[in-house]
């Protein structure tokens, strides 16, 4: 493994879930590929643009005359793709927020998922370009979800497993730290996330 990038996207710093169970995935990771470089994106503090119209015509253009004209509205876009794609490992550290994910991380998500780059349209409808990389999900959540009556309303995990499957990364894993805001579950939540990163394939 060369390249391992991890997009976190929680602002609350070391309150956080997502980041603490992120750092101990990092740590296993920097153990295990001592040798890889390891990106670590910090949506909260970085501030990415939702998408306007010039940015959202020069990343979908189809006219070279257009798409030179304006190269520097897709170059954030360009530079996060690259990114992407040079990576092996793909680590997506998020707190759910009102049932789904914070528009930080959608944001990443509308500048990285780009036809042309990471997908393209095929004759049998799309072809992901993101292919052979694995991913893992690191989410945190006040309530549970992944049983119960909760179970229903989950629209990040099958969201982001979707989105990533669309431009090719089907390899994911999940790492959960839920019900923080449940005290009986809450204290032990991210030490059975933490274990559950030691358990991880990777």
């Amino acid at each position: 493994m060369n390249t391992i990038l991890f997009i976190e996207a929680s602002p609350r710093g070391k309150a956080s879930a997502s980041r603490s169970v992120s750092d101990t995935l990092a740590a296993r990771l920097t153990d295990l590929y001592p040798s890889a470089k390891l990106i670590r994106r910090n949506l909260a503090a970085e501030h990415l643009p939702h998408l306007d119209d010039t940015t959202l015509r020069a990343i979908s253009t189809k006219d070279a005359d257009e798409a030179e004209r304006l190269k520097e509205a897709a170059r954030q876009s360009d530079q996060l793709i690259d990114e992407l794609l040079e990576s092996d490992l793909l680590v997506i550290a998020t707190p759910m927020w009102n049932f789904g994910i914070p528009s930080a991380l959608k944001a990443w998500i509308d500048l990285v998922v780009r036809p042309g780059r990471t997908f393209q349209y095929a004759d049998s409808g799309v072809l992901g370009l993101a292919k052979d990389k694995k991913a893992i999900l690191v989410l945190a959540s006040g309530g549970v979800f992944t049983s119960g009556p909760w179970r229903p309303w989950d629209f990040v995990e099958p969201y982001l497993r979707q989105i990533l499957g669309f431009i090719g990364i089907v390899d994911v894993q999940t790492v959960r730290a839920e019900g923080m805001n449940i005290p009986d579950l809450a204290i032990g939540a991210v030490p059975r996330a933490n274990k559950a990163v030691e358990e991880l394939a990777l």
